[in-house]
């Protein structure tokens, strides 16, 4: 008996010194980003010549781990990871697609990954940025943790990921800007540090920037890091403005736009875990989505359109002095992502 005793003690010692070990080594190499950090600078960057309309596209690629054939466990699945043939078949469609878009003039991406084991080290970065090596890519890394120890029997391991932002034309700067908050430790040793991407573009006629901001705002929380998050980023969004300049904000938002209600054709809401963002959130500013097309899926089970629920949480805020003049999301039935993308063509005014 004793003898058990000892075997069962001495195997709670490793497990108690092994969790003690990984938080310690987690602790030391957190990744503890800047308030903010240039990516990008030229402050002779080209002006945009004569162009007042510009096409953009959003879309969150989970990157390329989270087809229609795919739950997680983090969402009330089972999986913690598809396969790497599914994971390459995924990044070579999701490519495809976005080599199609030949008139989009910027592209936000999210969960676009470099280095992970859930994705199986691919640099999807890469692979998006050669497909217009005309345009100019930046990056902003919001998740770097050298090992994610959930779910305990089999761990997502290492991640490397963040957003990307590819446009035409030449920005002034590119800039990182951390949101603030974060979960409490040692749970935030493995969470997300959460960001938003500002790349600014200087215009021909004007000494205005056009200021393009990539965001993915909080998940899983209980609201309170995404009301601060909005809060910091409406301070930002506010001084922008005041100095004249155009601002475009687009994105995974991870909540409705204010008073949504959707018209989905084909496709169940989800209102179980809803989260608006306020209706006063800045005024005068327009918010463009698609209230027919859900642009994000629950992955409880694999996708299905007759069970599935789907919500819009991926859209744009555009500042008063720009105008709407088309809005698209784009239902490509979960088929490579838990996202849709969306479209946009907007037109710069005053």
């Amino acid at each position: 008996m004793k003898k058990v005793f000892k075997i069962i003690l001495g195997i709670i010692s490793i497990l108690v010194l092994s969790f003690v070990s990984l938080v310690g080594y987690a602790t030391l190499s957190d990744y503890k980003p800047a308030l903010t950090s240039l990516v990008f600078d030229n402050k002779d960057a080209q002006k945009i010549a004569g162009q007042k309309q510009f096409n953009l596209m959003i879309w969150n690629i989970g990157y390329a781990g989270l087809s229609k054939d795919m739950d997680f466990f983090y969402d009330g699945g089972r999986q913690v990871r598809t396969d790497r043939k599914n994971v390459e078949n995924n990044i070579t469609a999701i490519e495809n697609y976005i080599a199609q878009q030949k008139d989009i003039d910027f592209f936000l991406f999210q969960e676009v990954d470099k280095n992970s084991k859930r994705s199986y080290s691919i640099d999807e970065y890469s692979k998006i940025a050669n497909l217009f090596p005309e345009f100019y890519s930046g990056f902003g890394k919001n998740y770097d943790v050298f090992f994610v120890p959930v779910p305990p029997t089999d761990p997502l391991g290492g991640v490397l990921s963040g957003l990307q932002t590819l446009s035409r034309f030449e920005p002034i700067s590119i800039v990182r800007h951390s949101f603030p908050g974060n979960y409490a430790w040692p749970q935030g040793l493995f969470m997300l540090d959460r960001c938003f991407l500002v790349s600014r573009y200087k215009l021909d006629d004007t000494k205005k920037e056009l200021v393009m901001i990539n965001t993915h705002n909080s998940a899983y929380d209980d609201g309170t890091l995404r009301n601060n998050q909005m809060a910091y980023l409406r301070d930002f969004l506010n001084s922008e403005y005041e100095k004249g300049n155009y601002v475009i904000v687009g994105g995974d938002w991870n909540q409705c736009p204010p008073k949504f209600n959707p018209d989905f054709s084909d496709n169940l809401m989800d209102n179980d875990n809803r989260m608006d963002i306020k209706d006063d959130y800045l005024e005068g500013w327009t918010w463009a989505y698609d209230s027919k097309i859900p642009t994000n899926r629950r992955l409880v089970i694999p996708y299905d359109k007759n069970r599935t629920l789907t919500t819009v949480i991926d859209f744009f805020l555009l500042s008063p002095n720009i105008e709407i003049l088309k809005v698209q999301g784009i239902h490509l039935g979960f088929e490579h992502s838990d996202h849709h993308p969306v479209k946009l063509k907007i037109k710069l005014f005053k």
